[in-house]
């Protein structure tokens, strides 16, 4: 039987890298994450210290502090690491609020169904 060499654990638990660095964390619903990634284990479960929900809604963003968060790994999509060296967002984004971001979530919300609905009722004429 032959065991695993550092090497090789560094290789195949590729999360190790990203252990004390800020990360994203896209959640399978749709909510990004950032924080310090300070745990994690082989169903994906991972730990974020001083974690934050970034809410983006057209040029406006808003990050919630949410603290020490846990996530189950099943409603993990995506983890990266964030450059520090690079702007996290474009300039022309600008941050509001937390009451303002959900007001503007709400909007969005509100015209997606608006769409819905519209294009419901339009069904029966075929424009293709």
């Amino acid at each position: 039987m032959s065991w695993a060499s550092p090497e090789d654990i560094s290789l195949s638990t590729s999360l190790a890298t990203y252990l004390d660095k800020k990360i994203l964390v896209l959640l399978r619903d749709g909510r990004k994450l950032l924080g310090l990634l300070r745990s994690f284990d082989q169903f994906a479960n991972v730990v974020l210290e001083g974690a934050c929900e970034r809410i983006i809604v057209g040029d406006l963003y808003c990050d919630i502090p949410l603290g020490l968060y846990v996530i189950r790994g099943e409603n993990v999509v995506l983890i990266g690491e964030l450059d520090l060296e690079k702007e996290e967002l474009p300039p022309h984004m600008t941050r509001v609020s937390t009451a303002e971001i959900k007001r503007a979530q709400k909007a969005e919300k509100d015209a997606t169904v608006l769409k819905g609905s519209m294009r419901k009722r339009m069904e029966f004429l075929d424009f293709d």
